[in-house]
Parts: structure tokens; C-alpha cells; sequence
């Protein structure tokens, strides 16, 4: 898998497409190919987050005092710019990295407007 995606790598997306690889190459096309590792650290984390949320249900519907909904809102917003700043880091260091070893400079425009969003 890794040889299959270092070649398709330097292919633009409409090369990839044609030839039936366009899930494979690099983030330009709007996909990525995570490690089975990165995919089990990633998922462990959104399913702690899934239980917060339904922990909250839970809360709703047995009456919980507001504040201690609230902190557990909190926590759950913790969770989810932790999960965040893993998939960042993650991005930063293959995307950004390698479209900025191949030349790509609007990658760097494109992850400041990314920063933007996630950070208002």
C-alpha cells in the first residue's frame, strides 16, 4: 500500500481519477490514506467523545442540575479540539509537508484559511 501511494502521489487529481486511484493519492484530492494506527487512535477518540454525548443524554433525562451538564459540555469540547489537534498535527506533518517538498505553495494558504475556521 505504501508504494501504491507514493506513486500515485505525484499524479494530479484527474490522473489519479483516470486511472481508478483517486482514493489513494494525497490530500489535494480531498482524501487521505491513514495508517491502520492512526485510524484505531483516531476512532478510539471519537468513540470516548460519542459516549460523552450520550452520558449527556443520559444526564437530560434524569434531570441533572444545569452546571453539571454544562462542565460535562465542557468536557466534551475539550475531547473534540484534542481529537483536533491530533488530526492536525497528522496533516501538518504528510500533507502540508510533502505538497510543500513537491512545490505546492497554496497549501500553506489553504491550511492558514483551515486555521481560521477551526480556531474562531
Amino acid at each position: 500500500m505504501a508504494e501504491e501511494f507514493e506513486k500515485t502521489q505525484d499524479l494530479t487529481p484527474e490522473q489519479a481519477e483516470a486511472e481508478g486511484e483517486a482514493s489513494v493519492h494525497s490530500c489535494c484530492a480531498r482524501t487521505k490514506k491513514r495508517s491502520d494506527d492512526e485510524v484505531r487512535k483516531l476512532m478510539n477518540r471519537l468513540k470516548r467523545i460519542e459516549g460523552q454525548i450520550r452520558g449527556i443524554e443520559g444526564m437530560l433525562e434524569k434531570d441533572a442540575f444545569c452546571p453539571d451538564i454544562m462542565i460535562q459540555v465542557s468536557a466534551v469540547n475539550c475531547a473534540l479540539n484534542s481529537f483536533n489537534k491530533e488530526l492536525l498535527a497528522q496533516h501538518i506533518r504528510s500533507c502540508v509537508v510533502d505538497d510543500i517538498k513537491a512545490g505546492k505553495d497554496g497549501t500553506i494558504d489553504e491550511l492558514v484559511k483551515v486555521l481560521q475556521k477551526v480556531m474562531k
